[in-house]
């Protein structure tokens, strides 16, 4: 347990920005299933919307930035042999 005040205060604000970074990362992972699932014409519609939410992940450190250029250029080839 924590023995400061300002410890108890990261522990708790710690445990909510876990909380969204996995609803945020689980929403992403799933719109990446959808994408893949989807037809040639629905593919090119969502894909610059899954990808800006890659790039959000990015951007705030909850994947790195390397895999989101990873699956980003995955994707990218993956609707243009559809």
């Amino acid at each position: 347990m924590a023995n400061h005040k300002s410890a108890q205060k990261r522990i708790r604000s710690n445990e909510s920005k876990r909380l969204r970074n996995k609803y945020v990362h689980k929403t992403t992972r799933n719109a990446v299933r959808k994408l893949r699932a989807a037809t040639k014409d629905e593919a090119v519609t969502l894909l610059p919307s899954v990808i800006a939410m890659i790039d959000k992940l990015a951007k705030v450190n909850v994947i790195h930035s390397n895999k989101a250029a990873n699956l980003k250029s995955g994707l990218q080839v993956f609707v243009n042999k559809k």
